[in-house]
């Protein structure tokens, strides 16, 4: 996945996920807490992947997901290409109007703009860009 796209949430906690993404994301997915303050969201295959690995971790270290499962939800959008985003994530990654929709490769991150926006600046300072693509090995 990648692009980005900015959408509002409505009243009710809803939020438009763009066609190409829902097309690439299934009809069931999955929204949790995700790095730096924003939301997560993975397709079933992705979900299943990421449930697989930490099933085989050991107990010592499977402890540090607990959060990423207990706060974790199941989605499957409306007619009109709708999510319910819960309560408790809208308030973990702060989004209360507008959304900043990026994908990420192997899922989506939902951001408020504000958190967003120096993330966005740091990702895109020359340096910074050099650095992750010689990690890359480009």
């Amino acid at each position: 996945m990648i692009g980005q796209h900015r959408h509002s949430i409505d009243a009710k906690g809803r939020l438009f996920i763009p066609a190409e993404y829902r097309a690439e994301l299934g009809n069931t997915f999955y929204v949790t807490i995700g790095l730096d303050g924003c939301l997560s969201v993975y397709s079933d295959a992705k979900w299943a992947e990421l449930t697989a690995k930490f099933d085989a971790l050991p107990v010592s270290k499977a402890r540090a997901m607990r959060a990423l499962f207990a706060n974790a939800a199941e989605c499957k959008p409306d007619k009109q290409g709708r999510i319910l985003i819960p309560a408790k994530l809208r308030q973990y990654a702060a989004l209360e109007k507008e959304v900043v929709i990026n994908g990420v490769s192997r899922c989506l991150e939902l951001w408020n703009p504000q958190r967003w926006e120096p993330v966005e600046e740091e990702g895109m300072d020359p340096e910074n860009l050099a650095a992750a693509m010689e990690e890359l090995g480009f």
